[in-house]
């Protein structure tokens, strides 16, 4: 969530994936590029789901045996400042 200190508007910025954190949020400074990590997808998956493959995410590739945790680079597609 995201929330504007001016007019008090709070509005959902980013969601992950089944059963991870979202860590590491940082911004260049000019704010035009934010960095995000991804970690442990698919944690809620219990062991013995996992034993037999039945995993609860696949992250970050549909079809992928394994979910992994990753860096996610996010940007505007106008080259603005993130948020603005």
């Amino acid at each position: 969530m995201v929330a504007d200190p001016v007019n008090n508007v709070i509005r959902r910025f980013l969601v992950g994936p089944i059963g991870q954190e979202i860590t590491g949020v940082v911004t260049t400074p000019d704010q035009k590029t934010m960095f995000i990590n991804v970690q442990h997808p698919g944690a809620t998956t219990t062991a013995e789901d996992f034993a037999q493959g039945g995993l609860v995410s696949h992250w970050p590739h549909d079809g992928a045996l394994y979910p992994r945790s990753a860096t996610v680079v996010i940007s505007r597609e106008d080259g603005g400042v993130i948020g603005s």
